[in-house]
């Protein structure tokens, strides 16, 4: 399995939900579907901290596009869920990944703070902080 959650915790429906969204970004980065992608990521989109200081949704997507972010496998250790109201909260972690960078393979381990946001009923990821 390419995406994996690591926990023995157990989590609420909703929270589940939470988690499903962000393992299916995973598998979309991994297939390289950019229309999955699209469907995931809200359009005000932010990454902080993992390839440049600042990162827009078209930026990151791009990336994964291009190949020049090929990852190939992701693993979601200890989630933990925030909420902020009801169609807002945040997922912390710690996220191992594989993935080739501009053609060098690397793994890492990174937090990372995964902002959602709920809008016409469905999760999407609004946010990332590394």
């Amino acid at each position: 399995m390419s995406v994996e959650v690591l926990c023995e915790k157990s989590f609420s429906e909703v929270d589940e939900e939470i988690i499903d969204v962000l393992v299916e970004f995973y598998e979309a980065m991994i297939g390289g579907d950019v229309s999955k992608l699209n469907e995931i990521i809200s359009d005000d989109f932010e990454l902080s901290g993992m390839f440049a200081q600042k990162q827009s949704k078209g930026d990151f997507v791009s990336m994964v596009e291009d190949g020049t972010l090929d990852l190939s496998k992701s693993d979601i250790m200890d989630p933990t869920i925030l909420w902020d109201d009801e169609d807002a909260a945040s997922l912390i972690c710690d996220m191992r990944l594989t993935a080739k960078i501009n053609g060098n393979e690397r793994r890492w381990i990174s937090k990372a703070v995964v902002s959602f946001k709920k809008v016409d009923g469905e999760w999407g990821i609004a946010g990332w902080e590394n």
